[in-house]
């Protein structure tokens, strides 16, 4: 049972670790134990977005790290379920709906794409150097490794493609005349790219945590009632007899928030504090849906927001606040090259109980 759709069962499943808003089943981004990561953002292109009820590119980041054991399985996975269910409803919890079809980026150890969509047609591109961001809009041009079979024949019958000369999907599928959310994009997509460009050759986890923190570009977005819901960097060392390290905020707008770090491993102790209370009656599970609102929040998020407005309100205790939680996360940077760098043998219940400890950590600190 996805957000709105009930599909065929796999076999078997994958471990996931997720990020994800409360209300549905899929997810933002996330991992899963074969050190898949995939993570999605919306867009808006030339094929209409549709409101009736399929898959939402939220669910389809949650089966490809179920069901891929690679990033390419993965991309497999999300291409042939997009393919037969497509994608629409709305991807918000409010009575107006909010549709958009996706972008996703996808990696492992060893490869990496990004996968573009417009309705039931995709194209994707693997990345094999240096770096690469998205944004909310298309950004795969003519560098296509793979295609929907009919794409070309579909743009071709729109008359979007004359059918001569190279074929860019994002000329060819953008919106001729683009939303102004989309020219917000335009310029964090180039920021991106700009930053990700400084770096190049000596990018690091922190490197990741300091841009998905920049205000300027708006990346971190922190404004107009909105704020970056919740923020990821995962570790994926190519040498597979080391773990791959992923670290959650579990919290919103990065700059406030203390990225902790999760191993996959046997038994790992559950985190009750940043799971979301589930309802018996919920709005988003209703017909019609989203007729009331409830409360969402985990206990780490309500701690956390009372600890904004603390910052907020009092300048002075609020930097000595940021500056602690920023200890925290230096000892699980710290931490996790000791592990990656052979340096410090961590027993498998350490790294079991390692999100679990970070996470009461910081709920101690906001206390």
């Amino acid at each position: 049972q996805c957000t709105y759709l009930e599909i065929e069962q796999a076999e078997r499943t994958h471990a996931v670790v997720l990020s994800r808003p409360a209300w549905l089943w899929g997810a933002e981004m996330g991992a899963n134990e074969h050190g898949v990561c995939v993570g999605n953002e919306g867009v808006w292109t030339r094929e209409p977005v549709g409101e009736d009820e399929a898959l939402l590119g939220m669910d389809l980041v949650r089966l490809g790290l179920e069901r891929g054991s690679s990033a390419r399985e993965a991309l497999e996975v999300i291409t042939a379920l997009l393919e037969r269910y497509g994608q629409g409803g709305s991807c918000k919890e409010e009575p107006v709906p909010f549709v958009y079809h996706n972008t996703f980026l996808l990696a492992d150890r060893t490869e990496a794409w990004v996968l573009e969509t417009a309705g039931r047609y995709w194209a994707a591109q693997q990345i094999r150097e240096g770096s690469r961001n998205i944004s909310n809009q298309l950004s795969i041009g003519r560098e296509i490794t793979a295609e929907h079979a009919g794409l070309r024949q579909r743009a071709r019958s729109q008359g979007w493609w004359s059918g001569e000369g190279d074929f860019s999907f994002t000329e060819v599928f953008s919106l001729p005349h683009q939303p102004a959310r989309m020219e917000a994009a335009k310029a964090r997509y180039r920021a991106g790219k700009e930053l990700l460009r400084q770096h190049a050759g000596h990018i690091t986890a922190e490197t990741f945590m300091a841009i998905l923190r920049d205000k300027d570009s708006g990346i971190c977005v922190d404004s107009e009632g909105f704020r970056t819901a919740g923020s990821m960097v995962s570790v994926l060392p190519r040498d597979p007899a080391l773990p791959c390290v992923h670290f959650f905020t579990a919290t919103p707008d990065p700059s406030r928030s203390v990225f902790k770090p999760f191993v996959f491993v046997a038994n790992v102790k559950p985190v009750p504090q940043v799971r979301s209370p589930t309802f018996c009656d919920d709005p988003a599970k209703q017909i019609p849906r989203f007729q009331r609102t409830v409360d969402r929040r985990h206990e780490l998020y309500r701690r956390h927001q009372a600890a904004l407005e603390l910052m907020e309100r009092d300048q002075e205790r609020g930097q000595k606040l940021l500056q602690t939680l920023r200890h925290l996360e230096k000892q699980g940077l710290e931490g996790m090259n000791a592990l990656l760098g052979g340096t410090v043998a961590h027993p498998q219940e350490e790294l079991a109980d390692l999100f679990f400890d970070c996470v009461e950590a910081e709920m101690k600190f906001y206390t």
